[in-house]
């Protein structure tokens, strides 16, 4: 009977709370399959379904992946689509629109909100919850326990749990151990309240917790109603709950007489279980039963005991031990010592438990306990890899003496200028290693990538008079120049990963702007990307239409291409090619033709050339921007420049096609925002943030409203006029009419904020990379050693002059050329 117990509860561990999408065993039952399960009293969870709207459908991905836990407690779990023909009551009353039932015994049993099943846990804990309701009780004071203790003594021992929330992983797996010992033990559920105060606990301090009530055998005195209890120690779980429960069937105390060493390790189902072994003599054999019994009381649920009796031959133990203990998994090895208190017991057991449990970050707490605090990924990166320099032959490393000849001898010259004291600049040295490694195998051969360290060769990096380097002083580290000969050199700007620099290079090899002769040069040119082997990092372009190279705006666009170059494609169209594109799309020369990676090749942004490279820019890079873009990390910056507030959407990671036509649906929601609002919505930016994409955005969106909400969610923030955030009702559709109404009642000051974005206070990391308090320091220190210096220099030159010849001047202020 245990045996088919602990397989089903281990199934149940290992894929009951993981299951997967089946979408077999849910059931889309027609009226009369629906009519024939109910009459044959079969449970039945069901969903009539209407209209589905992207939050309707996020559940329905939710149902069928609790199909299959359900299946296994007898529950048929469906669907009825109502749009092909209708079950009354359920398919036309509007207010069972958001209502899903189960029926039980022919009936419809209970009805369940969709905001109280949003996943899989909390359907087959609710459902459970509901089919259990008479076998789980609840109770809420003190005495509603001690009534339920007096109820039960000296029939059921009881299983009190507490969980926070109800539909949370820890209630599933009370709900599914309910299900297989409820009619052996008496539950009890408690989700806080007056009663957690007879356990000495918090709310605040526990997140979930399982307590063992001894009510089948004796009380603990004559004068106590109360029922001895055992806490279970470790994490709630479906698993360890069933092990808890096991664990508290063992005999309190077991008597042996062999020596501890030839008692067999325990067996199934205790075998994960420590033994502790307490001997015994026979003069003092009733004391040495007391004593063993206080000790398993306080080690219940930790370890066995068992009582070595010496009268036994076999026992070989030395009589200096009265004691030993014998560790699972590790080995079979029984260790003896000397008890003098049942404390130093209690004490080894719940610091092993400790040690067993916290095993797995033993490496993590021999590091410095700065490290803890680095919740900057880049400094812990290089923290981890600190001691180590990475190298390769894709990159040359220059000096005062290489650079010049180097930077002559290559048509596109990369070059990164680093410390190696500088966080960023070890980690982004090996991301620049690696755009050499790749142009290797891309068989780029026009681009040098080379290196410069700035702590070696200060004289280079500071751009010293007589150097003759086509660059400004590096005062930024890691810095990145694009040098080509006889041009000054040009500052990367973009994100310090390799696919954008990556990209940036093989882009910057094209010319900027390329001419074209012909129609048949243009095609490629739009089509292609940058580089054979980057077929999906398409680029923007931008073409310049010039009836002659004389007309007015070609130095200017000329001048914008060059600035735009590795970031954007730009060519250049004269004459009769120019006169033929510019009729084809609408414009008069001179024009300039945007083609944003985003959009179509056929309806480019148009824009007339201006009289300065500057004013063309900022023209260019804003119809570049998405109208409703996805926020990345890398694309982020120029959309908070815009000064816009954003509404902001968080969709999660789409794990299935399903998920995919979701977050899609969702996202054409907020474009339609766009579409009903019109002018109103020029001051917003709607976005998105795709939680697979970024997660990053997982942060953002905790900090916005201090913890995570349901997905999806949608914020207003970043408002022009404050600091406010306000949030979507998480339990209404997001719908753009509804979405549209939402922003109205935020404008008109009826939605009260969600949260309050943060100060722009970033603090260092650890105490070891507070660089600005290392150098105050630093410079203190020197100016003291300046100071002590010039005073021997002054006392040096008392002793060579006269001293009637000495008058020093007053107030003299040291150091002044510092």
């Amino acid at each position: 009977m245990w045996t088919c117990v602990v397989v089903f509860m281990l199934w149940m561990t290992s894929g009951g709370c993981t299951v997967q999408a089946n979408t077999s065993n849910l059931i889309e039952f027609t009226a009369a399959d629906f009519h024939d399960k109910l009459h044959s009293g079969k449970m039945m969870f069901l969903y009539f379904e209407r209209q589905v709207s992207p939050t309707i459908s996020l559940f329905l991905v939710e149902l069928e992946k609790s199909a299959e836990a359900l299946q296994d407690y007898g529950v048929l779990v469906g669907k009825v689509n109502c749009n092909r023909e209708e079950v009354q009551p359920y398919c036309t009353a509007e207010r069972l629109q958001h209502t899903v039932f189960l029926f039980r015994g022919g009936r419809e049993f209970l009805g369940f909100d969709l905001d109280t099943v949003f996943d899989v846990n909390s359907i087959v804990s609710e459902v459970l919850f509901a089919i259990l309701r008479e076998e789980v009780r609840y109770v809420h004071t003190d005495a509603d326990l001690l009534a339920m203790e007096k109820t039960t003594q000296g029939k059921k021992d009881i299983v009190l749990g507490y969980v926070r929330s109800l539909g949370t992983q820890e209630h599933r797996s009370m709900m599914e151990t309910a299900y297989v010992y409820g009619s052996k033990y008496q539950f009890i559920l408690i989700t806080g309240g007056p009663v957690l105060k007879y356990f000495d606990v918090s709310e605040s301090s526990l997140s979930s917790q399982v307590w063992f009530l001894h009510c089948r055998g004796p009380r603990s005195s004559v004068t106590s109603d109360r029922c001895p209890l055992t806490p279970m120690r470790k994490p709630l779980s479906t698993l360890s709950l069933h092990s808890f429960l096991q664990l508290m069937e063992a005999p309190l105390v077991s008597d042996v007489y062999d020596d501890p060493s030839s008692v067999p390790p325990p067996q199934f189902p205790y075998q994960l279980t420590p033994q502790v072994f307490i001997f015994s003599r026979p003069e003092t054999e009733h004391l040495d039963r007391d004593t063993a019994a206080a000790l398993a009381q306080r080690l219940r649920g930790l370890a066995l005991l068992l009582l070595v009796h010496r009268q036994s031959t076999a026992v070989k133990t030395p009589l200096e031990y009265n004691a030993a203990y014998r560790l699972p998994e590790k080995s079979s090895e029984v260790k003896y010592f000397t008890l003098h208190s049942l404390d130093e017991v209690l004490d080894l057991f719940t610091s092993q438990e400790k040690d067993e449990d916290e095993e797995e970050y033993e490496d993590e707490e021999e590091e410095e306990e700065d490290f803890e605090k680095l919740d900057d990924e880049v400094a812990a990166s290089v923290f981890e890899r600190r001691g180590e320099t990475p190298d390769s032959d894709a990159v040359t490393h220059l000096t005062s003496r290489s650079f010049h000849a180097a930077v002559a001898q290559s048509g596109l010259t990369v070059a990164l200028f680093y410390v190696k004291w500088d966080a960023v600049s070890l980690h982004f040295l090996s991301s620049f290693i690696e755009v050499a490694e790749r142009l290797a195998d891309l068989e780029v051969a026009d681009v040098q990538m080379s290196c410069v360290d700035c702590g070696e060769w200060t004289d280079l990096c500071a751009a010293q008079p007589g150097a003759a380097v086509p660059f400004q002083p590096i005062t930024v580290f890691p810095t990145v120049l694009f040098l080509r000969p006889r041009q000054s050199a040009r500052r990367y700007r973009g994100m310090l990963g390799s696919d954008a620099l990556l990209r940036f290079i093989v882009t910057s090899r094209r010319p900027s702007p390329a001419t074209f002769s012909s129609g048949d040069d243009v095609a490629p040119f739009l089509q292609e990307a940058p580089h054979p082997g980057l077929m999906g990092h398409d680029v923007d372009r931008v073409v310049g239409l010039f009836g002659t190279r004389a007309q007015t705006g070609l130095s200017a666009f000329t001048e914008a291409a060059e600035s735009l170059r590795g970031e954007v494609l730009s060519g250049l169209l004269t004459g009769t090619l120019a006169e033929k594109w510019a009729a084809e799309h609408g414009v008069e020369l001179p024009a300039v033709l945007v083609f944003p990676s985003w959009g179509t090749r056929s309806h480019p942004f148009r824009l007339t050339p201006p009289s300065s490279a500057d004013e063309l820019l900022t023209h260019v890079n804003s119809a570049l921007l998405h109208p409703m873009p996805e926020l990345t990390v890398e694309n982020l910056p120029a959309f908070l420049s815009l000064g816009k507030a954003l509404l902001l959407l968080f969709v999660g990671e789409d794990e299935d096609e399903v998920g995919r036509r979701q977050n899609q649906a969702l996202v054409e929601e907020l474009r339609g925002v766009v579409g009903l609002g019109g002018e109103r919505m020029e001051r917003y930016l709607p976005c998105w943030i795709h939680l697979g994409h970024t997660p990053a955005g997982m942060s953002i969106l905790g900090s916005y409203l201090g913890s995570m909400p349901p997905l999806p969610a949608l914020v207003l923030t970043h408002l022009p006029s404050g600091d406010e955030i306000y949030q979507y009702p998480p339990k209404q559709l997001i719908e753009a009419s509804s979405v549209l109404q939402w922003v109205q009642r935020v404008e008109d000051g009826a939605e009260p904020p969600a949260g309050m974005l943060g100060d722009d206070d970033w603090p260092p990391t650890g105490h070891f990379y507070d660089f600005l308090k290392i150098m105050d320091a630093q410079e203190a220190g020197f100016l003291e050693e300046e100071e002590e210096e010039q005073e021997e220099e002054e006392e040096e030159h008392l002793t060579t002059e006269e001293t009637t010849n000495y008058n020093p001047k007053k107030n003299h202020e040291p150091h002044s050329e510092l």
